[in-house]
């Protein structure tokens, strides 16, 4: 059985998040783990002194998380299996070693919250994780809540799309709503495009045999307003993405089509970030 990890901090964005993985475990029928993993404070004073015990906190986070659970499962009539786990340590070390463990089909994330202008910002643990897990992680907006995915935008800039576009990943996503798949790459005035765009692009129709892609060429001097625009525009229910910098999500977010008290964002990200494989080092012959 599949499953999806909800971090959570107990705050209000964690919980918004928790109820779009909950509503999307129970229209993909997989299993929901809940994860808080909670740190020591410490006070701050000239001699830091524990202000509570590692017993007390780890008691807390425990007696949240089933709380939790059993809201969701009276809420959900039994639909889904959930687990929960409490962790001392690094958020981003621990859903890492959950990740390793446990293969989830995905992580789900809330972002941080809003600045004065109504602009989303990602939490450091948010791009923590991303960076350091191989499964995807959808970010979701603020109040944000899960509908049936009809329309999937997935960017790129059609480079090195067969070593880094995570096609089975998609695929599932795609196949399993019945999606309609929209691959975006943005330019302008044909600035990056070469006698080799073609091939890349029959290279990305090649690797997403079977999900009947629309292609949607945007034109726009800044990448990040493309896609918010188009995505806002089109209606789409997720966005995918492949940064290989933090900074994308950074600015994707920051860009986002919100504006305050005249539009409310609608977009999940689901992102996986490809790490680059060291090449392989090469056997010593010993005599």
């Amino acid at each position: 059985m599949k499953l999806i990890i909800a971090p959570t901090d107990f705050s209000a964005i964690s919980d918004n998040a928790i109820r779009y993985a909950t509503d999307m475990a129970v229209a993909m029928g997989t299993n929901l783990m809940l994860v808080n993993v909670y740190q020591l404070p410490i006070s701050f004073s000239e001699v830091p002194l524990v202000t509570i015990s590692i017993d007390e906190i780890r008691k807390i986070s425990e007696d949240k998380l089933a709380e939790i659970k059993h809201d969701i499962e009276s809420i959900t009539e039994n639909k889904i299996k959930i687990y929960t786990e409490s962790r001392l340590g690094d958020v981003s070390e621990e859903i890492t070693k959950l990740t390793d463990t446990l293969a989830p089909f995905a992580i789900v994330m809330g972002t941080r919250g809003t600045t004065g202008t109504g602009r989303f910002f990602m939490g450091s643990n948010t791009i923590s994780v991303i960076s350091a897990v191989g499964v995807p992680v959808f970010i979701i907006p603020p109040g944000v809540r899960f509908k049936i995915f009809k329309k999937v935008g997935m960017a790129t800039n059609l480079t090195g799309v067969v070593d880094y576009t995570p096609v089975s990943k998609i695929r599932e996503i795609v196949q399993f709503f019945n999606a309609e798949l929209h691959v975006l790459n943005v330019d302008y005035h044909k600035k990056h495009f070469t006698s080799t765009t073609p091939e890349k692009t029959l290279n990305m129709d090649n690797l997403l045999t079977g999900m009947n892609p629309l292609y949607d060429f945007i034109e726009n001097k800044d990448i990040d307003q493309g896609l918010n625009d188009f995505a806002e525009k089109n209606n789409l229910d997720l966005l995918i993405t492949l940064p290989k910098k933090h900074s994308m999500l950074e600015r994707f977010f920051e860009k986002s089509i919100t504006r305050e008290l005249i539009h409310e964002s609608h977009i999940p990200i689901m992102c996986i970030h490809h790490k680059i494989k060291e090449p392989a080092m090469a056997k010593t012959q010993h005599s």
